[in-house]
């Protein structure tokens, strides 16, 4: 009886999306057409009015638990065909900032795993990939891939993250610079369109949709399956930090050690980072735990003076039998050419999988600290290779304190290693840095760490960079109004309308993002 009722309630719920002119496909949608669950629990609607950013809340009508891409294509199919329409939203981990996976009054489709989701990621060991479902975790991605000694090529630092959900966007980490961002090595993918198709795409097949997504912020489609390219998977990793107080040095050596992606595997290092330290923080930070506690580093026992550092971070992975002498010579020989701070090498082996998978540790740490379920006013920022200078004087110099709430990162990547056709937009140079602000709201009586405090210097750094011209691109792009997603586009903006009329006409998917509006009824726009 009570199950019943509560599925009289998600008709009605439905009905107030929809409209009184019920469209017939509801009922069946109910009755013989979804495999998973259509939830209108408080908890789960809750769950999915938030996300990790804590600074944007929109409830939506219902939550879709899908069994199938089937599923989903039912959901969206019926949301393209009904007079009145409602908007659908993906939602892997709800890792988003501001609001990108939500949709007031429209339905969210919770990708993530649950009790009848699809089947467990597939390998092919012999042609080197693995099939998985949109909602899949890359932790679990790796932890099925490593059975069969094999690894995705490009990952982001947290792994905590979907499959779709990063595509969507990019996918980066320090290995971008050597195989792309995470688009960059997809085979091809299962999606659900705005009007409810499931299309197989890839270069070969319906390639202006598979470009399309990549990258495209959930506008074209919906991921249910991408196929992921795999390598061989070290064992090991040796992990590096080295330090510098001379910006253009730090620069200097990132830019030579990424321009030598076309090397052997021994002539280069496999991953790349860098992260600004500022004089009142401990170099140690929440995305590792790589200096001892008990030992912490400051500043100001290096004598660098100033009252900035830069980090750069730095890894080679080998195997188990693989000589350590030769991969002591290997990164001898590599660090033998930078400029960093003598005496400053700060050097760890441990396994592959930790490496990849810090940053989870160190959330577990903020978790038991209550420090985690907090407001992250990210800002994330691609900042061409000719500026980076003027960026380090402006805004690490300049606009930022000496309270950093959190790490900020920088590295640069090969342009080349970007497929152009996705709907990704990076500064037109060859080499851009990415420029993260990974910083947390702390209601700690200190004004300079509060959420409002942190937003303002997100705006004075836009602000900034518009005002002195330096051409950055927002990656994870937040914004308010067409106009500004337009200047975000830039020339690709007629591409990106014209696909959005070809695969979603109705503007139905991922109205969270705010790049259209929807093209229904006043009652249910989402912004």
């Amino acid at each position: 009886m009570a199950g019943k009722l509560l599925l009289l309630f998600a008709i009605c719920r439905l009905i107030v999306i929809v409209g009184l002119t019920l469209n017939p496909t509801v009922t069946d949608l109910f009755r013989v057409g979804i495999d998973g669950k259509l939830s209108v629990d408080p908890h789960d609607i809750k769950s999915a009015s938030m996300d990790f950013g804590k600074t944007t809340r929109n409830e939506p009508t219902a939550v879709l638990h899908p069994a199938t891409a089937d599923d989903v294509a039912k959901l969206v199919k019926l949301a393209y065909q009904s007079p009145h329409g409602f908007s659908v939203s993906a939602r892997g981990h709800g890792h988003s900032i501001n609001g990108q996976s939500q949709t007031a009054n429209g339905v969210v489709v919770q990708m993530s795993r649950s009790g009848r989701n699809p089947a467990v990621p597939e390998v092919c060991e012999k042609k080197m990939y693995v099939d998985v479902w949109g909602g899949e975790l890359w932790i679990d991605v790796l932890k099925s891939t490593l059975e069969y000694g094999l690894a995705p090529k490009s990952w982001t630092d947290y792994l905590y993250l979907s499959v779709g959900g990063t595509l969507s966007n990019a996918g980066i980490s320090g290995q971008a610079f050597n195989h792309g961002p995470q688009i960059s090595n997809v085979h091809e993918m299962d999606v659900v369109t705005g009007k409810g198709q499931v299309l197989t795409c890839s270069n070969d097949k319906y390639p202006e949709l598979f470009h399309s997504v990549l990258g495209g912020l959930g506008q074209f489609g919906i991921i249910t399956r991408a196929r992921i390219a795999l390598e061989p998977s070290p064992q090991r990793v040796r992990w590096i930090r080295v330090l510098y107080s001379n910006f253009s040095a730090f620069t200097h050596d990132q830019e030579y050690l990424i321009s030598l992606h076309n090397e052997s595997q021994s002539e280069k290092f496999d991953y790349i980072e860098g992260f600004v330290i500022v004089d009142e923080g401990l170099i140690n930070n929440w995305r590792s735990s790589f200096f001892s506690p008990k030992n912490p580093v400051k500043i100001s026992s290096l004598g660098a003076g100033g009252n900035v550092l830069y980090c750069l971070e730095i890894t080679k992975n080998y195997y188990d039998s693989s000589n350590p002498e030769s991969i002591d010579q290997e990164v001898e020989g590599l660090l033998k050419k930078l400029n960093f701070i003598p005496a400053s090498v700060f050097t760890t082996d441990l396994p592959y999988v930790d490496f990849l998978d810090r940053v989870h540790k160190a959330e577990l740490k903020l978790r038991s600290k209550g420090l985690w379920e907090v407001p992250h006013p990210w800002l994330n920022l691609f900042v061409p290779k000719s500026r980076i200078a003027d960026f380090d004087k402006g805004v690490f110099k300049g606009i930022l304190g000496n309270k950093t709430s959190g790490p900020i990162l920088i590295y640069p990547m090969n342009k080349n290693k970007w497929d152009e056709k996705s709907s990704v937009v990076t500064p037109d140079e060859d080499v851009f840095y990415l420029v993260a602000l990974l910083r947390s709201a702390l209601d700690n009586g200190e004004e300079t760490l509060t959420l409002k405090h942190l937003s303002e210097e997100n705006r004075k750094i836009l602000k900034f960079c518009k005002e002195s011209n330096i051409k950055v691109k927002q990656y994870l792009p937040h914004y308010t109004t067409q106009e500004e997603w337009m200047e975000h586009y830039g020339d690709k903006w007629q591409q990106i309308y014209r696909k959005k009329m070809e695969f979603d006409p109705r503007h139905i998917l991922a109205t969270g993002q705010r790049v259209f509006e929807p093209r229904f009824g006043s009652e249910v726009r989402s912004w």
